[in-house]
């Protein structure tokens, strides 16, 4: 073996050798930065949607077509609610955007829900995920009438 590989295993670039180095905490750092955390689109839409249907003039998620396919799907023993109906997002490693579609109840001030519905959703989200979220997109798809029959009651957490 060479004097200069016998030099590279015992002593780093900072001239420091194992019998002068300073003690480390094993695997070196802070243990909240050690690996990588990952956040699927589904997770931030699923926050999303159940932060959009809790702010009051939201009287459901997702165009008519969305809604009609998922009332037939929670009919289905074994089917689930489908909490990221009316939401899609783009998850990136920090940030994430997204799209609502929403049915807002008639008499409200749509530019009131919308604004309540961002606020609540990029909230949730950023308190959640600790992805900063860019942007919110709503689009409003329908009023909810007072003697309109729900095709789909959907609940409000309370």
């Amino acid at each position: 073996m060479t004097d200069m590989t016998e030099r590279n295993r015992t002593e780093n670039p900072e001239g420091e050798t194992p019998q002068t180095r300073k003690p480390s905490r094993r695997g070196g750092g802070d243990p909240a930065t050690r690996g990588r955390t990952t956040i699927a689109d589904g997770v931030v839409e699923k926050i999303a949607g159940l932060a959009a249907r809790d702010v009051l003039g939201v009287h459901a998620m997702g165009s008519g077509l969305s809604r009609t396919f998922g009332a037939v799907r929670d009919r289905v023993p074994g089917g689930s609610k489908s909490v990221a109906r009316g939401v899609k997002a783009e998850v990136g490693e920090v940030q994430t955007a997204l799209d609502l579609e929403i049915v807002v109840e008639y008499r409200v001030s749509i530019a009131d829900v919308a604004r309540a519905v961002r606020e609540n959703v990029i909230t949730a989200v950023e308190r959640m995920t600790g992805l900063e979220v860019v942007e919110v997109n709503i689009a409003v798809s329908d009023v909810k009438l007072p003697d309109e029959e729900d095709e789909e009651p959907e609940s409000r957490l309370q």
